[in-house]
């Protein structure tokens, strides 16, 4: 069953206004995880009537703004809402998709519901459809790495970069980010090295040594070019992509809704200074989902 257009006007008109005192609150330097936890207890609020009257549209609305900030327990309340039809219209395509949202973050309950409403679903809920409004304009470098990361590492991604067509700052802020510049790093999901490769990554790109640093920054420019390619350039999609992987991009139409991956993202755009970086046409077919997720990001 889908949502009806009785339930999704009132509810897109509570949806703006808790999307803009999620501005309003981000202006003041409040963090995506606090800002989504203050989000959640609000919508808990009007739920359950807890100091205010009673409103399950308002209290859906701003369980989804908090939810596209990616807060599990937002994304499984809301979830439940619409698995049961409370306060809103049931809808089992909506209510799995914040379960499997919860569920990829660890929340095991979640896991156990998806199943109950259905499984999978890539069927993107109306009130994620438009981009947060809280992006950051970014115009130049925020992070000079020549201060902050060992030389030698500086020195050979300068040197690799340009032969893949990535710009060096790109690449020393994917490194800072994944492991902050420690050769030996690994991860409990089994990412290794520099730029966290994972097996996979590794035997795709042909790394021996992913303890190597030259060969682990060989691999991560090599994949750093595909994605490239991928998302045409698109620096916010290509550091979501690295992060949690291109499928979850395209699934979720842009960034996924992970507090992990929101931040992630964040800190790229900021070190890198720019949203746009040239790519090579011919390295990679652009991703089949890349005019729906432009689309999914116009929407207002």
């Amino acid at each position: 069953m889908r949502v009806s257009l009785l339930i999704l006007a009132p509810l897109s008109v509570a949806l703006s206004c808790a999307l803009g005192a999620g501005a309003a609150r981000a202006q003041g330097g409040e963090t995506d995880s606090n800002r989504a936890a203050s989000l959640r207890q609000e919508a808990i609020a009007y739920e359950h009537g807890e100091g205010v009257a009673r409103d399950p549209l308002r209290a859906a609305a701003l369980y989804c703004a908090s939810a596209r900030l990616g807060d599990m327990q937002a994304q499984y309340n809301l979830g439940w809402m619409y698995a049961h039809g409370r306060g809103v219209a049931r809808d089992d395509a909506a209510a799995a998709f914040f379960f499997q949202a919860a569920a990829e973050q660890g929340l095991g309950v979640a896991e156990r519901m998806l199943h109950v409403v259905g499984g999978a679903t890539d069927e993107v809920p109306e009130c994620l459809r438009a981009p947060p409004p809280d992006q950051p304009a970014v115009a130049r470098p925020g992070v000079n790495y020549a201060l902050t990361a060992p030389r030698k590492i500086v020195e050979l991604v300068h040197k690799m970069a340009p032969q893949y067509q990535v710009e060096p700052q790109l690449a020393l802020a994917i490194i800072a980010a994944e492991s902050n510049f420690n050769t030996q790093a690994l991860s409990p999901k089994n990412a290794q090295g520099l730029m966290q490769l994972i097996p996979e990554t590794s035997e795709r790109f042909n790394v021996k040594n992913p303890y190597d640093p030259a060969q682990n920054i060989r691999g991560g420019l090599t994949y750093l070019r595909w994605l490239l390619a991928y998302f045409e350039g698109d620096v916010a999609l290509v550091a979501a992509a690295y992060n949690a992987g291109e499928g979850k991009v395209e699934r979720y139409r842009g960034v996924p809704p992970y507090l992990e991956t929101r931040a992630y993202v964040q800190r790229i755009l900021k070190a890198v200074g720019a949203t746009a970086h040239p790519f090579d046409r011919t390295v990679a077919p652009p991703s089949p989902a890349l005019e729906r997720i432009r689309l999914a990001l116009r929407r207002k």
